[in-house]
């Protein structure tokens, strides 16, 4: 995942938001490698319910390794035919991929200038994707800096009606180990996301 310095002056919280989104989001993209769990392995929480989550996916980071996240992102995502999850906005409100929410999402991502990824095929309102869409308006990767009240409208449309339902059902997947806890501050997550929208961005 790129730490690179944002080509447009944010704000630090901003920022940091856009880090979570973005760690998030390689955690979802693709098994994630040795550089991405010895990061979440070295993460600190505190008291908070967001720092209490990320404490516990850091000791289950510690104690795990490449492999069995592999074989684990496998069993939830991938599978043979489909995995036990689906991670699709499209699936989660309507039953099926390549739904109404996709064409939605389509014609905000041209509003936007966001364009899919050449190597990428997967149906782009995956969680992945859509969080690092978020991550980008924050940062400024398809142009300025999205104003806070397009993020908003960018989230309630296409994340806050199904994320949190996907993140309690990462939480208690059968096949669950490492993903629970990032199941966990997912929801953690949106909770301050969805709050702070809503307080800031009237």
């Amino acid at each position: 995942m790129s730490q690179a310095a944002p080509e447009f002056e944010v704000a630090e919280e901003d920022l940091l938001r856009a880090d979570l989104y973005d760690f998030l989001a390689a955690l979802f993209a693709n098994p994630p490698g040795k550089a991405v769990l010895a990061q979440a392995a070295a993460l600190g929480g505190d008291e908070s319910a967001l720092g209490q989550a990320i404490g516990t996916l850091a000791r289950v980071a510690q104690a795990t390794n490449e492999k069995a996240v592999e074989r684990e992102f496998n069993a939830l995502f991938i599978g043979l035919g489909r995995g036990e999850l689906m991670p699709f906005a499209s699936y989660y409100l309507t039953g099926f991929l390549n739904e109404k929410p996709l064409a939605t999402l389509r014609a905000d991502m041209g509003a936007l200038r966001i364009s899919r990824a050449p190597n990428v095929y997967e149906p782009e309102d995956n969680i992945a994707s859509l969080l690092e869409m978020m991550a980008g308006m924050i940062r400024g990767r398809f142009g300025a800096p999205v104003p806070l009240t397009r993020q908003k409208d960018f989230y309630f449309t296409h994340i806050a009606p199904w994320a949190e339902h996907f993140f309690t059902d990462l939480e208690a997947a059968q096949n669950s180990v490492f993903y629970a806890p990032v199941g966990t501050v997912g929801k953690a997550f949106l909770d301050i996301e969805t709050q702070a929208f809503r307080m800031g961005a009237e």
